[in-house]
């Protein structure tokens, strides 16, 4: 029979009081820094050690006894090889269940040919957490062109094919035929953004809700702190599995709605697949219903005895409950049994940086935040940053710049008014877009008073702010001390952004502002280096084949990259991720706030055309660009002036024949 409560976790003694600030009000701080963080007078104290197994969560059995351990209270599979950093969603949350007093281990990568894989740390007395990791696994392996990648940031070494297609799905059905009972819990950004019926771009077909496909228990989706603390404490004080239905942010199965209330019914599994309008409808509901304050709950049914219900989201965490997050003991790097491989890669990115806020009101319609993060800003305090900043000066590997202090957006770091955390986001209206919002409390204030305290550190040379910033929220701004501050300081010599696309009309269908907003934020960032004395450069992330976008428009694009002389590398073609507005668009063609048809490029070829137009200065491009200009009725971008995109080709019989002949023998 379950215990009453968890048992007593002398490991975790630490942690626990960290986790205490979970239920301290908003603003409160914890009365302990970060492991290593400065003394009292202020000294800097020597450089960490590396980390041992010790200092990881167990992952084998014997690891487990060593800790006196004899039974573990959760085991975490991931699909993510094991960084404990908070970076990765599995070291969140098994630090924050071990904080909570819950034992336990986790079993990352396993061999999903192998049912024998998934029991070497035993049956776990409350349950199995299972996810997928950091990617959602199809993103993972595919690009959108379909083809298999290479390599996986996040296994050792970067050997792709360590996980699964679909892993969530796959982890929890192997987990599911050797312990029938015991209760299995999705989350992470794959069950989340699959957490009701959703459109999966790989089979081109609708697929069901994760839940029912994976034969899990419970999905909690979202970030999952506040969800999964209430599972382990529901299972650990004797509830079933099956009778956790109150909790927000999860995701059940029901029979009947008999003892389901207040809830929003969504069209039938079985008409949203006769027609993909019911879906477009059904799909509005869900991002309408995606707001903590205002969300409902939704129901899905597949029958007349089956019906996957969710809950409303859970709140976002408040400033002393983020900050609680990030104080706990992670050891920060991989486990040591990846050392001979020569550790994780995707640790790189994120090793010297500082996450600041989660959650964004920009709502760009290609983007899942809205889903998995919210729309309402959760931001750490200065002092949690600091704390951290120093620990990460500690490092023997930090050579004195802090990579990047940011989120979603860089520069959000407050909600977009006062009126979301009391009546939550507004529904079908947009902060940023087509226009900002008069009641959107628009300062950075708070972001460039917290970047003057990073780099004023002892041993911090320089602080990057490398995630994305909102460049329409910048130009929202009266007050120009960000750009000034950030052109100065922050910037590496090129400063990227993201205007995706130059057309308004493309760009009314992605949720980005108009051109004319982009166009201004360049005058005033080049107004800036001029007064700064620098010279630093604009790098535009820029999408083709977005919906909405005809060949019209991809030349525009087009005519973009000639009048700025800019010659991108690469170009990203729109991929169709779950739970996206635009995926909705791309499976439905219509746009489903409005239901009006959006003219979606599908076909290969056609995504093709558009992606060679931006890149028409590759001579391996040439035809295809002919074609789009010749499909597009451009010709007149074709020929000798300075205008034009391409030249036009010779007759073969003009050219020169002695051309490409080798030379004679000698």
């Amino acid at each position: 029979m379950p215990h009453a409560k968890p048992r007593e976790n002398k490991a975790a003694a630490p942690a626990r009081k960290e986790a205490a600030a979970f239920s301290r009000p908003r603003g409160a701080r914890g009365a302990h820094g970060a492991k290593g963080a400065r003394s009292a007078h202020g000294s800097q104290q020597p450089p960490q050690p590396r980390p041992t197994a010790a200092d990881f969560l167990p992952m084998t059995r014997e690891a487990a006894a060593a800790r006196g351990w004899d039974e573990l209270d959760f085991v975490y599979v991931s699909g993510d090889a094991y960084v404990d950093h908070p970076s990765f969603g599995h070291a969140i949350i098994t630090r924050l269940l071990e904080a909570h007093g819950y034992r336990v281990g986790v079993i990352a990568q396993p061999d999903w040919r192998d049912p024998a894989s998934v029991t070497v740390l035993g049956e776990p007395r409350l349950g199995f957490l299972v996810s997928a990791g950091n990617m959602d696994s199809m993103v993972n392996h595919y690009t959108v062109a379909k083809k298999r990648r290479h390599a996986d940031a996040f296994t050792p070494g970067g050997e792709a094919g360590r996980r699964p297609d679909h892993a969530a799905v796959v982890y929890a059905n192997l987990i599911r035929r050797t312990y029938k009972k015991t209760p299995v819990i999705l989350g992470g950004i794959e069950a989340s953004l699959r957490r009701l019926a959703h459109y999966d771009y790989w089979s081109d077909s609708l697929k069901r809700s994760i839940l029912l496909d994976s034969g899990a228990d419970l999905v909690s989706y979202g970030m999952g702190e506040h969800s999964i603390i209430q599972i382990a404490d529901a299972l650990a004080a004797g509830l079933a599995v099956s009778d956790l239905t109150f909790i927000d942010g999860t995701v059940y199965r029901a029979r009947s709605l008999e003892h389901v209330y207040d809830y929003e019914l969504l069209p039938s599994w079985d008409a949203i697949r006769a027609d993909k309008l019911k879906y477009a409808e059904s799909f509005a509901v869900q991002y309408d219903n995606a707001d903590p304050v205002r969300g409902k709950r939704l129901v899905e049914p597949y029958s007349d005895h089956e019906f996957v219900v969710q809950n409303p989201p859970a709140p976002p965490l408040t400033t002393s409950e983020m900050d609680a997050v990030y104080r706990l003991p992670y050891a920060r790097t991989w486990h040591p049994a990846y050392d001979a491989a020569g550790g994780v890669p995707a640790i790189a990115e994120v090793k010297f940086s500082l996450a600041s806020c989660r959650g964004c009101f920009g709502e760009c319609s290609f983007c899942a935040l809205t889903f998995h993060q919210g729309r309402v800003i959760s931001a750490r305090s200065h002092e949690s940053l600091l704390d951290e900043a120093r620990l990460i000066t500690q490092d023997p590997g930090f050579k004195g710049y802090i990579h990047d202090v940011g989120g979603p957006t860089a520069n959000f770091r407050a909600p977009a008014c006062s009126h979301q955390l009391e009546r939550g986001a507004c529904a079908r209206k947009r902060c940023l877009v087509p226009e900002p919002c008069r009641a959107m409390d628009v300062s950075h204030a708070d972001y460039v008073e917290l970047l003057r305290k990073l780099r004023a550190l002892p041993g911090v040379k320089k602080v990057f702010v490398r995630s994305g910033i909102r460049f329409d929220y910048v130009m929202a701004d009266p007050d120009p001390a960000f750009l000034r501050e950030l052109v100065a300081h922050h910037v590496s010599g090129q400063l990227k952004v993201a205007p995706e696309h130059v057309s308004d009309e493309v760009l009314r269908h992605m949720g980005k502002p108009s051109r004319a907003v982009y166009d201004a934020f360049v005058r005033a960032y080049e107004a800036e280096n001029r007064r700064a004395g620098k010279k630093q450069y604009l790098v535009p992330y820029l999408m083709s084949s977005h919906p909405g976008s005809t060949l019209k428009e991809a030349v525009e694009l087009a005519e973009f990259c000639r009048d700025m002389g800019y010659n991108p590398e690469q170009v990203q073609d729109f991929y169709p991720t779950p739970s996206t507005i635009s995926t909705c668009m791309y499976y439905t063609g219509v746009d489903p706030r409005t239901m009006q048809p959006v003219y979606v490029p599908r076909s290969p070829h056609e995504k093709a055309l558009q992606r060679a137009l931006i890149q028409y200065r590759n001579p391996a491009n040439y035809d295809l660009v002919a074609e789009a200009l010749a499909k597009a009725g451009r010709r007149d971008l074709i020929g000798y002036g300075p205008e034009c995109l391409i030249r036009p080709r010779k007759p073969r019989s003009s050219r020169n024949p002695a051309k490409g002949r080798g030379k004679k023998r000698s």
